[in-house]
């Protein structure tokens, strides 16, 4: 163990914290931070330095946290606006599909939807698409 670690609990903790902060600059920013080393006589200057060390690191994590937020933002922003239209083009289809539903249709769904069944059950007869259904009903 270093000279200047202590056995009291947070006097390790804090020069543990220190050494990790050294090797971690030293592998983070190359070798402008190789060159520190930790001062065996504790001397104030040496603190300082490290202190200053570690603050840059912990800008270093900062900076690249917040990039990384960033990025995620923008691809929820892009999957937020795909749903958005997504959903916009459900409910117009949806009204379109009400709109050319007969009353009879509608009811028959109604009442589906309160007994919890399936809207496209074996029960419900097949709906011709288009306006043949129409123009066959007017013509009888």
């Amino acid at each position: 163990m270093n000279s200047q670690c202590y056995a009291v609990a947070m006097d390790l903790g804090v020069c543990q914290l220190r050494n990790f902060s050294i090797s971690f600059l030293s592998s983070a920013l190359g070798k402008e931070s190789a060159s520190v080393r930790v001062d065996n006589s504790s001397s104030g200057a040496s603190v300082v330095a490290i202190d200053n060390k570690i603050e840059q690191a912990m800008d270093l994590v900062k900076s690249h946290l917040m990039y990384a937020v960033r990025e995620e933002v923008e691809v929820l922003k892009e999957q937020i606006k795909e749903l958005i239209e997504r959903n916009t083009q459900l409910e117009q289809e949806n009204n379109l599909l009400k709109t050319l539903a007969s009353p009879e249709q509608m009811a028959q769904f109604q009442a589906q939807v309160q007994t919890g069944g399936s809207p496209t059950g074996a029960a419900q007869p097949p709906v011709p698409a288009g306006p043949s259904m129409q123009n066959s009903g007017t013509s009888a």
